[in-house]
């Protein structure tokens, strides 16, 4: 095993560690950041086209199905329903395989598969591919939701205890206007809270599939918690939402637009906000508007203060 294998394989181990001891303790917000983390790490080296790969193709299948099921336990810390769900104690049988990933032959003892053929791109990434049309699509054919894998669930977070004298957020995304909201392939948003230079205030949140696309709108009608009391914000903080769907040509999840919402609009009640075009400009510094037709991100307020 080389250096530079031994010392990633420490990473991940140690990562993984750190995410079910907080599983264990009760500690879901922080156990489910842990998992995300770790397996957006191993899907980005699953999914890598490089030759000099630490890691045989069959190796990287197994670490990307490693990553499917620490998704489905962040996922199963997120729901309600109690039945069929990714249990700790079955994640934890993943940690020696992952510890002798170089080494292990044996049949994967779940039965999950990596997402196939899709990339995985960071915040920001997409800004170093080339931009396509909004209509590059084509018409329909281009796709139906069927025709590919199912996401796994959205990465939602729980609300935060309350604590006296601060307020919560929970904002319902209701849904978004498109020209071609009917073209859009398992599309989601994806909320984070950023400071004036760009820097992630809080743990970033990705909404489940839409539930339906309906004329010009995809919908959603998913309560998004914002995950630190308004008051501790910084000056200047924004909450941002990537809307983004996924390119069947190019075989990758895209950022198509944004939307963004700043501290002076946070207030109950119903709010529409405008839509940008990407690459999402989180200093806030060069914004395009998407379209000019009274298309928007429709969003509800809710304010919880003790």
């Amino acid at each position: 095993m080389s250096e530079a294998a031994r010392s990633l394989l420490q990473r991940w181990c140690a990562s993984f560690r750190k995410g079910t001891d907080f599983d264990s303790w009760g500690q879901l917000v922080e156990a489910i950041d842990e998992y995300q983390i770790l397996a957006r790490h191993l899907q980005k080296e699953a999914q890598s086209q490089h030759n000099n790969s630490e890691f045989t193709e069959d190796q990287k299948k197994t670490i990307a199905k490693i990553a499917t099921c620490l998704e489905l336990r962040s996922a199963a810390l997120q729901s309600t329903q109690s039945q069929d769900e990714f249990k700790l104690e079955d994640l934890k049988k993943l940690e020696p395989i992952l510890k002798n990933i170089l080494t292990y032959n044996k049949e994967f003892p779940f039965d999950v598969q990596p997402v196939p053929l899709r990339k995985i791109l960071a915040p920001g990434e997409e800004e170093h591919l080339e931009f396509e049309e909004d209509d590059e699509e084509g018409g329909a054919g281009a796709g139906s939701p069927d025709s590919f894998p199912a996401r796994v669930p959205g990465t939602l977070l729980p609300r935060l205890p309350s604590e006296p004298g601060m307020t919560l957020l929970t904002i319902n995304i209701e849904k978004i206007g498109l020209k071609d909201a009917g073209q859009c392939i398992d599309p989601y948003i994806t909320v984070s809270v950023k400071d004036l230079n760009g820097i992630d205030l809080t743990p970033v949140q990705d909404t489940p599939v839409a539930l339906r696309k309906e004329d010009m709108y995809v919908h959603f009608n998913v309560d998004i918690e914002i995950q630190k009391h308004i008051e501790k914000l910084t000056k200047g903080a924004a909450i941002f939402f990537e809307f983004k769907h996924y390119k069947p040509k190019k075989r990758f999840t895209s950022t198509k637009c944004f939307a963004f919402m700043e501290m002076d609009e946070i207030k109950p009640g119903a709010i529409v906000i405008e839509l940008y075009k990407k690459p999402t400009d989180f200093k806030r510094k060069k914004l395009q508007l998407l379209t000019k037709k009274p298309l928007y991100l429709h969003l509800h307020q809710t304010l919880h203060k003790e």
